[in-house]
């Protein structure tokens, strides 16, 4: 369970459900213990938040439990997908525990977003990996499939086709560099929904060497922080992905505090 994930599913606002898919991961395997090593290292953390003055086991989240996957993509993300829809049609909050980054196209499926919101260092807009339109790096390919924008923060690294497919209309990239300059003046979003996703790459692995395809020159955990903070009261969906077993905890401490600040952000603008 989630630290401070205490409330019945019939009482929730917010529903945490672990989705530790390993099937597409292309350089270090390892997203299968995601899910418990973000709830491991997240029992440290106080129940207070003196930012937004709330405690974490007053704001009805519930945690599900896993969702185990199996070697069919495709048909786990259907199954996933709809499991997260049950969620959302009794207007509830998912937020899942990766797991590989393909787990976010079933949630962003099941919630119906306008504009997908992704902490990244990956563009992932390829049109196929390896021939496996299903992989981790076309996530947010197959998410433009459904809904009207993306738009990538830390976004570092790409091939030559999907910088193109960046310069289309419905995609932004915002460069590690131009972080801070996004955060001084955020979009309002206005009525659109959105969903997060929180690839844990996207931070620099010297702050989070537990995942499977590390590039440097990233965010700070603060950055990624504030970027959380910004965009969760427009949220109707939340994920952190790619968290593996290859540290000492840094990247799963790091994905616990973010999902926090997700919910305590979200809580107190309602």
């Amino acid at each position: 369970m989630f630290p401070g994930a205490t409330v019945d599913r019939e009482a929730a606002s917010y529903v945490v459900v672990g989705a530790p898919l390993d099937v597409t991961t292309t350089f270090q395997a390892g997203t299968r213990f995601g899910p418990d090593r973000i709830r491991r290292f997240a029992e440290s953390y106080d129940n207070y938040d003196h930012r937004t003055d709330q405690r974490f086991t007053d704001l009805g989240v519930h945690d599900a439990g896993d969702i185990r996957p199996w070697d069919d993509v495709a048909e786990y993300c259907d199954y996933l997908g709809g499991q997260l829809r049950d969620i959302v049609w009794d207007e509830v909050i998912p937020i899942v525990l990766g797991g590989e980054h393909t787990v976010s196209r079933p949630a962003v499926e099941a919630v119906d977003p306008d504009v997908f919101v992704c902490l990244d260092a990956h563009l992932d807009l390829r049109d196929e990996y390896d021939g496996n339109t299903w992989s981790h790096a076309c996530v947010t390919r197959r998410v433009l499939e459904t809904v009207d924008e993306a738009v990538i923060l830390g976004a570092r690294t790409g091939s030559e086709a999907e910088w193109d497919r960046a310069e289309e209309d419905d995609v932004t990239v915002v460069a590690p560099e131009s972080v801070d300059d996004w955060l001084a003046d955020p979009p309002g979003f206005g009525e659109q929904s959105v969903y997060l996703s929180v690839d844990i790459d996207a931070a620099d692995p010297g702050f989070a060497p537990g995942t499977g395809t590390m590039e440097p020159f990233g965010l700070t955990p603060r950055q990624m922080r504030d970027v959380v903070r910004a965009v969760a009261p427009h949220c109707d969906g939340f994920d952190v992905v790619e968290v593996n077993d290859r540290d000492d905890g840094q990247a799963a401490a790091l994905a616990g505090k973010l999902l926090r600040e997700f919910v305590f952000s979200h809580a107190v603008s309602d």
